[in-house]
């Protein structure tokens, strides 16, 4: 009868809503119990009843709003008896790099070793993407900047939004620069004056060929947080599942823009600088509770050789966002897409083109999740992102 539940908490509200799933629908009578720590549901002589965890107390007096709604299951909204300890979240890939300490670059996909035992004397966050534009309303006189670049030094580490750019010079183990020819290997003059174009200046990894980035200039790489992790020297090596890493990458990038710029619309480009999704951020301070058969892709195989929802006991709780998305894809809501690009108000954010595929899967996961009621808001579709 019951096919699990899902808890979805605001802590700046201290408010939930509890969506109980039905796997059949009901023969007899449901009766419903909550409790602070539990959730119970009788229906004929069966019982099913889910433990929160211990972080997590419902304030059962408050519950109001009870109603089935036909393929989602039973619908309730209630308040928390104690605020929720706050998000713990990881410390982002930002906050991970110091200046005097030395660290290893590894591929998240496959775990080699990209850059080996590197320390930076200097850790400096990049400018906006749209700096130099705005120097010129800042001068009363010609950019003094118009022909100079950013480019890090031996030692240096530049932080952009998606990316970090360091110098490639005296690496220990450099990744694979790929270079593009014709079908005959012959090298028309077409081809020499293309040997800077796109393809030619992605940086792959040596083992399993994913995109780990792109060189700026000679000496110059830059390189996506969603591809590399970065560890301490002295530290191991703590592989995590591709989505997760994804998910949890992407979150933290939403998060810092919306509170440092006050932006909540982002578009996701591509290295090829197409359009992949738009995303409106909803909210950034959900806890997710869900017990281990609430999803409906539980057990889907996903590219990522994981399982898209993962479960760490039968009720697990996880600090996401809350998500509105449009794929743009073949031409999908290429209108909108062309009005959010023009838009000011819309934030742009590039990731390798690969990446924002495996995405744009990710959120389609979460969507099918969630109770069809849920799943639409508008003409947007909804889904979490896990940190």
């Amino acid at each position: 009868m019951v096919a699990g539940l899902l808890l979805e908490i605001r802590r700046g509200t201290q408010s939930a809503l509890l969506v109980i799933r039905e796997a059949d629908p009901p023969s007899s009578p449901v009766d419903v119990s909550v409790a602070a720590d539990r959730v119970e549901v009788k229906s004929g002589g069966s019982c099913k009843a889910a433990t929160l965890p211990p972080e997590i107390r419902l304030a059962p007096s408050s519950c109001r709003g009870l109603r089935r709604l036909p393929g989602d299951g039973l619908h309730l909204r209630m308040c928390l008896s104690r605020p929720p300890p706050g998000a713990d979240l990881v410390s982002t890939w930002r906050e991970s790099l110091k200046p005097q300490k030395n660290y290893v670059f590894y591929c998240q996909s496959c775990g080699d070793i990209i850059v080996k035992d590197r320390k930076f004397l200097r850790v400096l966050p990049l400018p906006s993407e749209n700096w130099s534009a705005l120097v010129e309303e800042w001068c009363c006189h010609p950019n003094p900047f118009a022909r100079s670049t950013l480019h890090p030094q031996y030692g240096d580490c530049f932080l952009g939004e998606t990316f970090f750019l360091m110098n490639s010079g005296s690496e220990s183990h450099v990744p694979e620069f790929p270079m593009c020819c014709s079908e005959t290997g012959r090298h028309t003059s077409q081809s020499r004056s293309n040997l800077k174009s796109k393809e030619n200046t992605r940086v792959v990894c040596k083992r399993c060929k994913t995109m780990l980035g792109e060189t700026v200039s000679s000496d110059t790489i830059k390189y996506y947080v969603t591809e590399v992790i970065i560890q301490p020297s002295d530290g191991s090596f703590s592989p995590k599942p591709r989505s997760q890493f994804i998910q949890s990458m992407v979150a933290q990038c939403l998060v810092e823009l919306s509170s440092a710029k006050s932006t909540f619309r982002f578009t996701l480009k591509g290295d090829n600088g197409k359009i992949f999704i738009l995303i409106w951020l909803l909210n950034s301070d959900t806890l997710l509770v869900e017990s281990s058969g609430s999803s409906s892709s539980h057990g889907v195989s996903t590219p990522f050789g994981d399982i898209f929802m993962p479960s760490s006991g039968p009720v697990g709780a996880w600090n996401a966002v809350k998500v509105l998305y449009q794929p743009c894809i073949k031409s999908r809501n290429k209108e909108l897409a062309d009005a959010w690009e023009n838009d000011i108000g819309v934030h742009p954010l590039k990731f390798p083109s690969e990446t924002c595929l495996e995405l744009l899967l990710i959120l389609g996961l979460s969507t099918t999740s969630l109770p069809p009621s849920l799943r639409h808001m508008n003409s947007f579709q909804v889904a979490f992102l896990k940190m």
